[in-house]
């Protein structure tokens, strides 16, 4: 007994691809992504290594030095002979207010002084590196009567060094 087989030959139609849904998908899903979307800004701060004093030259006035020693347990100011000014941490924190009304202070006694320097005991955590660096470079001060928070520039040219 023997089978017969039937072969039908089947014309095959080119089938057309619905991307209907797909543009739906993609209309909705784009404008969506764009404003969840985070956009970084990303700053690039200059700085410096510490310059040393040459010894050949006498400037009409004193040079004035003003370094800001970032320890783990405290904020030090000083001249860069003696230590003027010492911050304890303030429940586990660094006193970055007391340390900025410090610095505009010391802005105010010497105007055209624009450099400090930040020396940095090992260990320090980055963003207490970046927190010292912008009470450095900028003073937030309200004034009397005043609302908004006035921004007072401090000392912009910043050198980091290590601590002593």
């Amino acid at each position: 007994m023997r089978f017969r087989r039937h072969h039908y030959r089947r014309q095959k139609e080119q089938a057309d691809i619905d991307v209907t849904t797909f543009l739906n998908l993609m209309v909705v899903l784009i404008p969506f992504l764009l404003i969840t979307a985070v956009f970084s800004r990303i700053t690039i701060q200059e700085l410096n290594l510490p310059q040393q004093a040459s010894g050949g030259e006498s400037p009409d006035k004193p040079l004035v030095t003003i370094e800001v020693i970032l320890r783990e347990e405290k904020l030090q100011i000083t001249d860069g002979d003696r230590i003027t000014d010492t911050f304890e941490k303030i429940e586990g924190e660094h006193d970055v207010k007391s340390l900025s009304e410090k610095l505009l202070a010391l802005k105010q006694q010497h105007e055209e002084k624009e450099d400090a320097v930040i020396l940095i005991e090992p260990k320090i955590e980055y963003d207490d590196v970046i927190r010292i660096m912008d009470a450095v470079k900028v003073a937030e001060v309200t004034l009397p009567g005043m609302v908004e928070v006035e921004r007072v520039p401090l000392f912009p040219k910043i050198s980091l060094g290590d601590a002593p």
